[in-house]
């Protein structure tokens, strides 16, 4: 019993949930940067490259062997370096929009400390009371004296 409350203890403890909260909506700015890099950015690379798609682009090592009907039998040896290439390329964007997003935080949280608002200044210092007011003063505490 003692192993299940354990577990219900680290569960639910708030950095476990921020953590899953993150890697739920990194996955989602994930899909959509791919998207930006497969379906926005890497079509005009492809035409400024001669029409190449980097995901195609392969190394044969061992071509496919074919029986007399030309099928194959057996599948060739490839080294997919396109892939790779395509997968690199989304990680730099990915890791590159997380810094400016990062950076952005980081920005608006600084300029959020320093603008705290300014003390209220102190009041001014009383004027100097004038003679009729220190006669006055004087009279009134002579006659709290006499009662």
């Amino acid at each position: 019993m003692s192993f299940l409350k354990d577990f219900k203890a680290f569960a639910m403890r708030g950095n476990v949930i921020d953590m899953a909260v993150g890697v739920i909506i990194g996955g989602a700015f994930g899909k959509i940067v791919t998207s930006v890099v497969n379906d926005i950015i890497m079509p005009p690379i492809g035409l400024l490259v001669g029409g190449v798609n980097f995901t195609d682009l392969k190394l044969v090592m061992k071509p496919a062997e074919l029986n007399e009907a030309g099928e194959e039998i057996v599948a060739a040896v490839t080294l997919n370096y396109g892939n790779f290439l395509q997968q690199t390329f989304d990680f730099l964007i990915i890791a590159f929009s997380i810094f400016l997003f990062i950076s952005l935080i980081k920005k608006v949280s600084d300029r959020m400390k320093t603008e705290e608002p300014a003390p209220e200044p102190a009041p001014a210092p009383a004027p100097e009371p004038s003679n009729e007011e220190k006669l006055l003063a004087e009279i009134r505490d002579l006659l709290k004296k006499e009662k």
